[in-house]
């Protein structure tokens, strides 16, 4: 399995050296950025339910619309489905931060999910909406450090403008 301190050590044996500080400080910092990730993965994972929850109350106070009788997303059908949307994008955050990239993110929720929402006249606004809460407002500095934090809206800012 390819990692950063497999890779520096091949690069330093193929050109028949030993690893340098430099490649040794980009080992460290990869190793310091996945335990920022693996803590933000474990905050965002104790608190995902909190978190999609009032991500979604967020959407419901900035669309009324979809809480208006009568309209056709109004449905508590609809209801439910886009607060298990939300939690599922969550989740394929917390997934994306554990692995280190966009991967599950792009494979599994953003890969024709405009396309399908779309085909079924859904509105994507109140997904963009809640996770722009979850990014502002669900898990704050205190919950997390400096870089878990910086990991975590950088996968959130990902997945906003990929469903803007």
């Amino acid at each position: 399995m390819k990692s950063v301190l497999t890779t520096v050590i091949a690069s330093a044996d193929a050109a028949g050296r030993f690893p340098s500080t430099s490649d040794l400080e980009s080992v460290q910092g990869s190793i310091q950025r996945a335990a920022a990730r693996l803590e933000a993965a474990e905050k965002l994972g104790n608190n995902i339910d909190n978190v999609a929850k009032e991500a979604y109350e967020a959407a419901i106070k900035k669309y009324p619309y979809l809480n208006n009788a009568g309209e056709a997303n109004s449905t508590d059908t609809f209801k439910a489905k886009c607060a298990r949307d939300i939690k599922h994008y969550l989740r394929l955050i917390q997934y994306s931060l554990v692995v280190g990239g966009t991967g599950p993110l792009d494979e599994w929720g953003i890969a024709g999910q405009r396309e399908v929402y779309r085909a079924l006249g859904l509105p994507t606004a109140p997904y963009v909406e809640a996770l722009s809460f979850a990014r502002n407002r669900g898990c704050t500095p205190r919950d997390m450090s400096a870089q878990a934090l910086t990991e975590y809206n950088a996968l959130l800012d990902y997945a906003i403008n990929s469903l803007s």
